[in-house]
This record gives structure tokens, C-alpha cells and sequence, in this order.
């Protein structure tokens, strides 16, 4: 599987952990270093490792002190073997001066060379949460994901059925907004979707007759969730003569469907005129809260009518 990893990606992604400068290098638009086969790489990033190349070399005080006990042949051998090995950046932490003739290793390889205060094994183990998104399996659903009564809901259905308008109504009941038409889902534990949506779609919905909205300016901040875990799927169907039969009145029309190997319970909403179907999805992630915890209504009545049936 190959994914675009470039020097900006990574300060723009670690931003919020970590404050990455950048200090010399450039990228080599003739040849794609950014572009990444993970299968082909055992370790994304790690500290300083000649022997089995991580695509991050990270350099912190122990490697940078083995750096300056080299004699000058054996430290450019060093060097050269360190920015020619298609790495993607060389990144200098503990708040180190970058040396001069690091610099020019990277301007003459075109290799990035970030630099950082944070303590070297924070900027693996941040780097690593990061890459390990970016290069786990992934799908794309169509559908709007929101968060509703903290639960992450996927709401799905046939084109034109009326997903967006439901959205936007859980929207203005103080539910929030996640990713619209092309949610992100990525599995990053083995029972663990999480769902976010492209860069480029964040905050806007389109709705029919209305055109895209930005969700963000409409509504304000709150209105916008940037991930959460995939807990439950809504599928709206239209509600005919001919499956008006299919739907069990009991206990409700639920099934489970798999992504990326991983169950996700489905609650079927039957839509109709003058059903009230933002309601409905509030009570539908209530009891399936309540399912969760071991609570099933339709089972709890069943209970009730055989203990009344016994006393006659």
C-alpha cells in the first residue's frame, strides 16, 4: 500500500504534540521520496539505524554524540549512507543545534531536516500514533457520520432518501457533525473504526436545495466533531406497500455489518411522511446504549408476558 508522506504532512499532523521546525533540506520533485510502500518498510521511525533504514531517522543525544566521535571519513560515509537511503526526513531532537555539515548532507540529497525541543522517544512515540493512521487499512462509506448523544452513528441509505436533512436537523438538536457523504474510516484497534472525513469536505454538508453549507459558520464551533469511533450504522429505507411486511414490530429490523473485519450493529429506520426520523435516531442510539449494557427491551416484554401467562 503506498501513502504520500512528505516533510509538511509531518509537522503539519504532529503540530499538536510537537513543534517541528524546519531547518535545511529541500524535497526532490524528480524523485517521489514522499511517495511510501509501507510493506516495504519494517520501521516507519525510530532512532538513528543505518543497519535497518527507518523512513524517519530520528537523531537525539546519544545519536548525535556517536555522530561526533566518528573519525571525518567514517563520519561522511555515515552521513552519506544516512541521506541516500530514500528517507523522507531526518528529525533532530532534545532541542539540538543542527551542525553545519548535516545541513549540507541535506541540501546536497535533498532530504528535510526537522528540528524540535522534545525528548527523542516523544517524538517517536507521537510519530509513530501518526504514521500508523496514515498507513492502516482504510474505507470509504458513503453516508454522514455524526456523533450523536456521544455515540459515533454512521447514517446511510439510497441517494435522495433524505440523509443530509436528517443530519442537519440532529445538527440544530445539538448533535454534531463529523464528515459529510465520504466518511474516512480507518481501523486502528481490533475492535476500533475510526471515522473522520477528507480534509477537503471538513465542515461542509450538502443538502438538496440548499447547496453546501458550512456547518462551522452556521452553527459554530461545537456543531463539528473531527473523529470518532464507529459505534453504530443507521440505514434509512423507504417504507412501502411492498416491505411494509419486513419490519418487525418486536424487535425492531437490526443486523451487523462488517468493515475492515470489524462488526458494527445496523439499525434499519423505515422512512415515511410525517415521521419524525431525527427522534427516532435519538431513541434508536439510546437503546442501543441500553443493548450494549444488557438491557434489551423486546426481551424484557417477552420476559414480562411469560411471568404474567405463568401466574394465569
Amino acid at each position: 500500500m503506498t501513502e504520500i508522506l512528505s516533510a509538511e504532512s509531518i509537522i503539519v499532523n504532529l503540530a499538536s504534540k510537537i513543534e517541528l521546525k524546519w531547518v535545511a533540506g529541500t524535497e526532490d520533485p524528480d524523485r517521489p521520496i514522499h511517495e511510501v510502500n509501507v510493506n516495504e518498510h519494517a520501521t516507519l521511525i525510530g532512532h538513528l539505524n543505518l543497519i535497518h533504514n527507518n523512513i524517519i531517522q530520528v537523531i537525539g543525544k546519544t545519536e548525535c554524540d556517536y555522530l561526533n566521535s566518528l573519525d571525518d571519513n567514517f563520519k561522511k560515509s555515515t552521513l552519506t549512507q544516512l541521506f541516500s537511503n530514500k528517507t523522507i526526513a531526518v528529525i533532530l531532537s532534545d532541542g539540538l543545534p543542527v551542525p553545519d555539515l548535516l545541513c549540507d548532507y541535506a541540501n546536497k540529497y535533498k532530504v528535510p531536516i526537522l528540528s524540535c525541543q522534545a525528548d527523542s522517544n516523544d517524538v517517536v512515540d507521537a510519530a509513530r500514533y501518526y504514521l500508523q493512521k496514515l498507513f492502516s487499512n482504510k474505507e470509504i462509506i458513503h453516508g454522514v457520520f455524526m456523533e450523536v448523544l456521544g455515540t459515533g452513528v454512521l447514517i446511510t441509505g439510497q441517494s435522495s432518501v433524505g440523509k443530509s436533512e436528517l443530519a442537519l436537523e440532529l445538527i440544530t438538536r445539538g448533535h454534531r457533525l463529523v464528515a459529510d457523504d465520504a466518511p474516512e474510516f480507518t481501523r486502528i484497534g481490533p475492535e476500533i473504526l475510526d471515522g473522520r472525513s477528507p480534509s477537503l469536505l471538513h465542515g461542509f454538508m450538502e443538502v438538496r436545495g440548499l447547496g453546501v453549507l458550512n456547518i462551522r459558520e452556521m452553527y459554530g464551533d461545537n456543531a463539528i466533531k473531527n473523529n470518532k469511533y464507529l459505534r453504530l450504522i443507521i440505514h434509512m429505507e423507504r417504507m412501502n406497500d411492498d416491505n411494509i411486511s419486513e419490519f418487525n414490530r418486536l424487535r425492531g429490523n437490526t443486523k451487523m455489518r462488517r468493515i475492515l473485519d470489524v462488526e458494527i450493529p445496523v439499525t434499519l429506520i423505515p422512512v415515511a411522511p410525517g415521521r419524525n426520523l431525527a427522534v427516532i435516531v435519538e431513541a434508536a442510539v439510546r437503546n442501543h446504549i441500553l443493548r450494549h449494557n444488557g438491557h434489551d427491551a423486546s426481551e424484557q416484554l417477552i420476559e414480562l408476558q411469560k411471568k404474567v401467562l405463568e401466574n394465569q
